[in-house]
């Protein structure tokens, strides 16, 4: 009996040692997996930065690098200080360049301890890729009921879509849904695509529009509220299609005369109709030549 309780008691210890070892094990194995995708962003990116064997693409090379900057990787976020410091895909800013050198600095990466110090006279700024999106829920469509307004968050970003959007004669209601959908309300959201802000404009719409810092709060909602002016001139008031060209570009629902087939855009169009229940919004006419896709409508 005695030899028993013995056995049991060894044979219980070293199952605790085992599970202990494993489980060190698996955490170790989860660093080192973490580790090698950090690094394998930075390898990535750096081909795009330099065009090795790929077409130069520095936006492209800034969204890795910062992916493997928020995981941790000190090579990602010197590369990306590097990247803010001498202007490389983005406007040059020492501060950002400061901030991610002194991350980069406190994990004993030996560069970015120099290039601190050579910024130690910049302000840091946090960059918008590495900024915490905000505790905003987004407007779930199924929550509303039947005449239920959404309830959006009141404040600065809200008075400014008040005070801009009847300048183009945009509903502010309308403008209120795409940022709901959009960003959240995160004026630092950005995307995997590089789309930026409140209202995710890409570069090229952006410059397309004269945004010059999609990150400003009023000039990204200046941006967005004057392409939809435009979208919706160009698709003559309709929501619907405005929604889906704005997700998947004007040409796109051309092509396929309609909402394109694209889940994701099927899902973005539904998210904003239920947002905003108007499925026809007065347009500015003579604005553009509208789409030949579009059916006249009655007075027009």
């Amino acid at each position: 009996m005695r030899f028993s309780r013995l056995n049991f008691l060894v044979t219980t210890v070293s199952l605790l040692v085992v599970s202990g070892a494993a489980r060190a094990d698996g955490e170790q194995f989860n660093r080192g997996a973490k580790d090698h995708n950090a690094s394998a962003l930075v390898m990535e990116a750096a081909r795009y930065e330099h065009a090795e064997g790929v077409p130069r693409d520095y936006a492209h090379a800034i969204e890795l690098y910062c992916a493997a900057a928020k995981a941790g990787s000190a090579d990602g976020q010197y590369r990306l200080g590097w990247m803010y410091a001498n202007g490389r895909g983005v406007a040059r800013d020492d501060g950002i360049a400061a901030h991610l050198f002194a991350l980069a600095a406190q994990q004993g990466h030996v560069q970015a301890q120099t290039m601190q110090k050579l910024a130690a006279a910049a302000k840091p700024v946090v960059p918008p890729c590495l900024v915490p999106a905000p505790r905003i829920a987004r407007m779930a469509p199924g929550e509303l009921l039947p005449g239920q307004e959404p309830d959006y968050p009141k404040g600065h970003i809200y008075n400014l879509v008040g005070k801009v959007s009847p300048k183009y004669e945009v509903d502010p209601k309308l403008v209120l849904a795409f940022i709901a959908v959009e960003s959240g309300f995160n004026a630092n959201a950005v995307s995997p695509r590089n789309a930026q802000g409140l209202m995710q404009l890409i570069p090229e719409t952006a410059r397309r529009f004269r945004v010059k810092n999609a990150f400003d709060t009023e000039d990204n909602i200046k941006g967005g509220v004057a392409y939809l002016q435009w979208l919706l001139a160009f698709f003559k008031g309709d929501v619907p299609l405005v929604a889906a060209a704005y997700n998947a570009g004007e040409r796109a629902v051309e092509k396929y005369r309609g909402i394109p087939p694209y889940p994701e855009t099927r899902d973005y169009v539904r998210r904003i109709t239920a947002l905003y229940r108007k499925t026809f919004h007065p347009y500015r006419q003579n604005l553009v030549q509208a789409s030949p896709m579009v059916s006249v409508r009655a007075g027009d």
